[in-house]
């Protein structure tokens, strides 16, 4: 049985602890390795090894950090096919899918390349008679981040990336239920030339988490995963004085106006609900056609297009998609659809029973479909997080508009219109921190940030981009003078810039 062991200082090193996590084929449903998990000593000796890496590395200078993040980007790049192996293997994402993946971390990654000119501070000459004042973002030290099982490269790359080109070091905590990925990323990171210590992944579960919450060398966290378990880790971490960045889940919504090219809004929707088997946090699973007309022609596109769908093993590049990432998982969504039944949906297409030929122990779901779901049923107002869309119908814009501005999550919402005054009286209204006009899964651009409202983000500060570099820096402002001849006698008098 292959084991999966923490990376330290530049070196894999095998945990102590004695206890294992089972990671999983999806594709076979059978265990293919096991995954140490970290005590608290062990993760006070990573964080203490990064504590140490970090001295030196700050005190490089932001150009030569950008060269280790080109270098980095370009072994990914090399790597690319081989990491997408193993991403799939152990999630069960298609392997187009899981280079999508990693490649929309690696522009985050492109981003960081140029570090040196973000970085620049401001600067006043003569601010005051012969004085200047002046700004800098210097890094917080140790910084860490706790990543979800959905993204095992794109996450963490977009947490580590840039505190550690701001002059940070990094502990990552990866989900336990596909941790190789992570594991090779700092491993080519230390390839690209970074220091040992500086990028040190540690594989844990609750323990770890709340060992990373209270450790008094960690200056902030980023994590990524449900909303309860965000609020958690934003509560006990600011408890603990640290910076807390936690995004966390999603009821993501596809208004579709009248007007609306509903050839490409079936295939956006398609692709936004089923692909990655809906286990993305900006995913769309509701679909909110206006007016009757729009709603039932809708569904009838959207039935035709289901039927299309090919799910299949992740190594399959026919396939749409690929199994979910665990069997409790799979019982989970089986639960979700069954409550929806029980609230008085209607189940237009079951995805259950579902089963793949020669792979029946294997993870899979295939694609279900609801209509008639309604704002106060569970299973609109819970993430499902699978392959399930739900047809929420609305009468006008303002019934459309007001379900996602109400919904207690806020991560994304998309509108399908031709019409361009009402897609950007929309994006302006609603109360939803990503919007998409035409666009079905509105993850922004590396030089833009990521970050959802309500329970779906917790803090104060979004993930990568600008947003990112403010989060993982503190500002230090510099009021200088140099005075010539007489002293002063007013020193006991607040200084004034006149």
């Amino acid at each position: 049985m292959r084991t999966i062991d923490h990376f330290v200082s530049g070196e894999i090193l095998p945990g102590a602890s004695g206890r294992f996590g089972d990671v999983f084929n999806p594709n076979t449903g059978q265990v293919q390795a096991r995954v140490q998990l970290a005590t608290e000593a062990e993760l006070d000796a990573a964080v203490q090894a990064a504590a140490r890496a970090q001295v030196g590395w700050a005190a490089t200078n932001p150009q030569r950090r950008a060269r280790v993040m080109f270098e980095f980007k370009r072994l990914i790049e090399r790597d690319m096919n081989a990491l997408a192996e193993v991403l799939s293997s152990e999630h069960g994402k298609v392997i187009a899918d899981s280079k999508g993946d990693i490649q929309r971390g690696l522009e985050v990654i492109e981003f960081a390349c140029g570090i040196p000119h973000v970085l620049k501070g401001d600067y006043t000459e003569s601010a005051g008679p012969g004085i200047d004042v002046y700004s800098m973002r210097q890094p917080l030290g140790v910084c860490a981040g706790i990543t979800p099982f959905n993204f095992p490269a794109m996450i963490p790359m977009w947490m580590f990336g840039i505190s550690i080109a701001v002059g940070n070091s990094f502990i990552l905590k990866p989900s336990e239920k596909d941790p190789t990925v992570p594991v090779m990323l700092a491993q080519l990171f230390m390839e690209a030339g970074a220091p040992a210590g500086v990028l040190n992944v540690v594989h844990g579960d609750k323990a770890c988490v709340d060992a990373i919450l209270a450790h008094p060398l960690i200056r902030a966290v980023s994590f990524v995963g449900s909303s309860d378990i965000a609020q958690y880790v934003y509560q006990t971490g600011t408890a603990h004085g640290k910076r807390v960045q936690a995004m966390g889940g999603a009821k993501n919504h596809g208004i579709v106006l009248p007007d609306a090219d509903l050839d490409q809004v079936v295939k956006d929707l398609s692709g936004a609900a089923f692909g990655s088997a809906g286990e993305r946090c900006m995913a769309l699973p509701v679909v909110v056609p206006v007016g009757k007309k729009t709603a039932d022609e809708l569904r009838e596109r959207l039935v035709a297009e289901i039927e299309t769908l090919k799910v299949g093993i992740s190594t399959d590049a026919a396939a749409h998609y690929g199994p979910v990432v665990s069997a409790a998982h799979r019982r989970k969504i089986a639960d979700y659809i069954q409550v929806g039944i029980d609230e008085g949906a209607e189940l237009v297409v079951d995805g259950r029973d579902f089963a793949l030929q020669g792979f029946e122990q294997g993870f899979f779901i295939g694609p279900s479909l609801f209509d008639g779901v309604t704002r106060t049923m569970k299973t609109y107002q819970e993430e499902i997080f699978g392959p399930v869309l739900q047809i929420v119908r609305a009468e006008s814009f303002e019934e459309a508009l007001a379900l996602p501005s109400e919904h207690p999550y806020g991560n994304g919402v998309a509108i399908f219109t031709r019409n361009g005054r009402a897609a950007r009286e929309f994006a302006s209204r609603v109360n939803v921190g990503m919007v998409g006009i035409n666009v079905p899964i509105p993850v922004p651009v590396a030089y833009h940030s990521f970050g959802g409202w309500k329970r779906s983000g917790f803090g104060d500060t979004n993930q990568y981009g600008t947003e990112g570099v403010k989060f993982y820096t503190k500002l230090k402002t510099v009021t200088a003078r140099w005075p010539e001849g007489a002293v002063e006698d007013n020193a006991f008098v607040i200084p004034t810039m006149q």
